[in-house]
């Protein structure tokens, strides 16, 4: 049996003799089927092509990606700490060398998830990587294609991961979209990691809050002050996002509550 990848968004589903019928990832409305229809990967070839590539983005935080891209193309970020490591989202392939890395540095204490359509290959880097608790909000526990008892649902708007890294749930995006609060980054400032609930925009002095962002379903106002709300609670100068690119290297949290005046003002108007 293969474990099978959706090729447009880069879920892993169950084990089985043939391809499944259909992504329910894809099908919901902040996704896409493509027009040229569900296209599927077995798990055994990715690395024959793909690797992963690391980036370290500063002290204690580390970029993992595959090249070439799968479905989506985002990145992993592995956050050290001097109370265990923990991974921040999820790519489509776990390579051995990643693995091994990884393992010297201490290994994992938890893989926290953003939201269903960086779920990826969860399992399979749990699984590599000694059994590691992956924590999920129990509002988007639907959209698991590939279950497994190391998925720990969780509940609330928050949950301490370890001493200084957070989880919150800020909703917008899914039910359960939540960030990453490591309060020793950026030198102490902190830094926030982020899915897609706040999105870093093509000028790096904003961001964005989306219902769908390829689909571009707006939020209503409500749930976009709602977002700000909770984050201007939490301690940040920093953000990173799920692609290079989306950074803000400081003034996050102004940058965040100036965005969401300027998109309410709008809605509004």
């Amino acid at each position: 049996m293969s474990i099978w990848i959706c090729k447009a968004c880069g879920a892993h589903f169950a084990p089985s003799d043939d391809y499944p019928s259909h992504c329910v990832i894809c099908e919901d409305e902040r996704q896409y089927v493509p027009e040229s229809g569900q296209q599927w990967l077995a798990r055994e070839a990715l690395t024959t092509i793909h690797l992963n590539e690391w980036d370290e983005l500063e002290p204690n935080l580390t970029g993992i990606s595959v090249a070439p891209a799968i479905g989506i193309g985002q990145r992993a970020l592995l956050l050290q700490s001097p109370h265990g490591n923990v991974l921040w989202d999820c790519t489509a392939m776990l390579d051995e060398k990643t693995r091994a890395r990884i393992q010297e540095l201490g290994g994992l204490k938890a893989i926290c998830l953003s939201h269903p359509h960086f779920y990826t290959g969860m399992v399979e880097w749990s699984e590599a990587l000694g059994g590691v608790p992956i924590l999920l909000h129990e509002a988007d526990l639907a959209y698991i294609q590939r279950p497994s008892p190391l998925i720990e649902p969780w509940q609330g708007d928050r949950r301490e991961v370890l001493p200084g890294i957070a989880l919150h749930r800020l909703g917008g995006h899914f039910d359960g979209s939540s960030v990453l609060e490591w309060r020793a980054g950026a030198d102490g400032r902190g830094v926030l990691l982020v899915g897609d609930t706040i999105h870093v925009v093509a000028d790096r002095r904003w961001v964005s809050f989306m219902h769908s962002f390829p689909n571009a379903i707006p939020l209503p106002a409500r749930e976009v002050s709602r977002i700000a709300d909770r984050a201007a609670a939490l301690r940040f100068d920093r953000i990173y996002g799920p692609w290079k690119e989306k950074f803000i290297p400081m003034g996050a949290k102004e940058s965040v509550a100036r965005s969401a005046e300027r998109y309410i003002r709008l809605l509004e108007s």
